[in-house]
């Protein structure tokens, strides 16, 4: 059974996640821990609750998803881990968090690239890997259909979508993702995602403004 622990962190108010299974193994997913009071809550719960870390895994890496990947990276011994077409983003973000103010460590390069429809063991369970680009080039969700969750970055929000405006994203290619890749699974799986509150499939499907049919 694999636990959902939420953080949400900087001035982008970034959801991380920590899927936390029964022998207390734990993956990080999209630390945007930015300030240090972030920092120390990130590790402390970390610690508190014995937690042995054994992946980084990226959704996307726009700035505020990585804030923490070389907290992550360098305090654990794990390498972050995406898909390929998020490079050239990653090789950005410096240039982004200094437009935005927002300076901060540069993340390292990634241990492995993610490839759609792997399967991400963890323990008993298992995460599907989704390519969902759009809101980014290279966009990924990680659905587990055993316990019906999918964490699904910046791809699809309660009643909203990522915006399709930054470098590498395109709207016709986001609403395609989350036509074909998300709204095919099962209404009720919960839809984590990078920003806001925790949705649903159906509730999506039915009540998302920018995906009425």
């Amino acid at each position: 059974m694999i636990e959902i622990q939420q953080f949400t962190f900087s001035p982008l108010q970034e959801n991380t996640y920590l899927l936390i299974n029964g022998k207390k193994e734990c993956i990080i997913i999209d630390p945007g821990c930015y300030f240090q009071d972030e920092r120390k809550e990130l590790l402390q719960y970390i610690q508190t609750h014995g937690l042995n870390v054994t992946r980084l895994l990226n959704t996307h890496c726009h700035l505020d998803h990585i804030f923490g990947n070389k907290l992550v990276s360098e305090t654990y011994k794990v390498r972050p881990e995406f898909h390929e077409a998020e490079q050239p983003v990653l090789d950005r973000s410096q240039q982004a968090g200094a437009m935005y103010n927002l300076p901060f460590e540069p993340s390292p390069l990634a241990g492995r690239y993610l490839i759609e429809g792997e399967k991400v063991l963890f323990g008993d369970n298992e995460l599907e890997v989704l390519l969902t680009p759009g809101h980014s080039p290279g966009s990924v969700s990680f659905y587990c259909e055993a316990q019906k969750f999918v964490i699904a970055g910046d791809a699809l929000f309660y009643q909203s979508i990522g915006r399709t405006d930054l470098p590498g994203g395109n709207h016709e290619t986001l609403l395609r993702s989350i036509r074909e890749k998300l709204f095919t699974l099962p209404d009720d799986v919960r839809v984590f995602s990078g920003h806001g509150p925790a949705t649903s499939i159906g509730f999506e499907k039915k009540y998302n403004p920018f995906l009425k049919a």
